[in-house]
């Protein structure tokens, strides 16, 4: 699906999201925040991710503070920094259980 993202920064990015619903939280691409040099910060704890397949993955310790909006919802939240490979985001539970916001 495509998302409109805005970044802390007021860029805006049209990203390919897939919304996955194992995925605790939201994730960035790390590649797609190095080409487009979107700001991150990093976060007082880490954490191990796992892949579908039960591989390891990077630890995270970096997020980026964006604005969302998908199919009229628009919220604000934190994705963390990993390797996706061929997608820009993966849309977690956190996105979904947040609290909205009203839309322009």
């Amino acid at each position: 699906m495509q998302a409109n993202v805005k970044m802390k920064n007021r860029k805006n990015l049209k990203l390919k999201a897939l919304v996955d619903s194992g995925c605790t939280y939201t994730e960035i691409n790390k590649q797609l925040v190095k080409n487009k040099r979107i700001q991150t910060k990093p976060i007082n704890f880490s954490f191990k991710v796992f892949n579908t397949d039960r591989t390891k993955n990077r630890e995270m310790t970096k997020v980026v503070s964006l604005e969302i909006k998908v199919d009229g919802h628009k919220e604000q939240l934190e994705a963390a920094v990993t390797n996706l490979n061929r997608t820009d985001m993966f849309l977690g539970h956190d996105c979904y259980n947040s609290k909205p916001l009203e839309l322009d």
